[in-house]
């Protein structure tokens, strides 16, 4: 509603001939500082919101990369029971998610890997392991995530409070030119129609984002669970023929 009545008050304007100036720059002077003040607190949002998505795309391109190429190979080393070279290869690939967490099951198998015979303290304390780093790398993931989250959700009331202080400095405007001519709120509606622009400007792209990578860390989690289980059937296997 509130969006309508400024549209009309914008066509009232645009029909009495009325002149002003609605480019940034003059409309940057015209406003208030408290107005203001939103606008510059909308550009750091906006700011903070753009580098969390280039951060996590770069981030999840990279893991997704190394992963294709780590899963083959790791697969290939354990096949043939080579451990070291299996934990080699993850550390090789250090920004994979599926690395970090088929490392710290290896070396936590390794570590107890003192006989020829696997018990099943071994097995189960690889498995916390594993549950350990999947948990640490499920955290790496999400980081700055929810900032996205804020952002959409505030950015929009951030809007919202420089509309009414837009709407309080139009009715000043009338108080001051003790005129209730279109010319003498045009101002404020201006600061108002910028500043809610402004805010759902900020707010979609950073809930497209968050919905996005939200997402993204979902599918690297079902990953990491499945490369955790085929490591414990690993661990399972080789046990089962250490005993025969």
């Amino acid at each position: 509603m509130l969006g309508a009545k400024l549209l009309i008050l914008g066509l009232w304007l645009f029909q009495e001939g009325e002149t002003m100036a609605f480019d940034p720059i003059s409309m940057w002077r015209a406003m208030g500082w408290p107005a203001r003040s939103v606008v510059v607190l909308l550009f750091v949002m906006s700011a903070w919101s753009i580098g969390v998505m280039i951060d996590r795309w770069i981030a999840y391109r990279a893991a997704r990369k190394q992963s294709r190429l780590f899963a083959p190979a790791v697969a290939g080393a354990l096949k043939d029971g080579r451990i070291d070279e299996a934990i080699a290869i993850a550390e090789q690939n250090k920004r994979s998610h599926l690395a970090k967490v088929v490392t710290a099951g290896l070396q936590e198998f390794q570590a107890h890997q003192a006989s020829s015979e696997i018990s099943g303290e071994t097995i189960e304390a690889s498995k916390r392991a594993l549950e350990r780093a999947a948990a640490i790398v499920h955290a790496e993931l999400k980081r700055g995530v929810s900032s996205l989250a804020t952002v959409g959700s505030t950015a929009p009331f951030v809007g919202l409070f420089g509309t009414v202080l837009g709407i309080i400095n139009a009715f000043h405007g009338i108080s001051t030119a003790k005129s209730t001519g279109l010319a003498a709120v045009a101002g404020g509606i201006a600061e108002a129609l910028v500043t809610t622009a402004m805010g759902l400007l900020v707010a979609v792209p950073a809930v497209w984002a968050f919905n996005y990578f939200g997402g993204r860390i979902e599918a690297f989690d079902v990953e990491m669970d499945n490369s955790s289980s085929e490591l414990i059937d690993y661990f399972i296997k080789r046990s089962s023929r250490g005993k025969k």
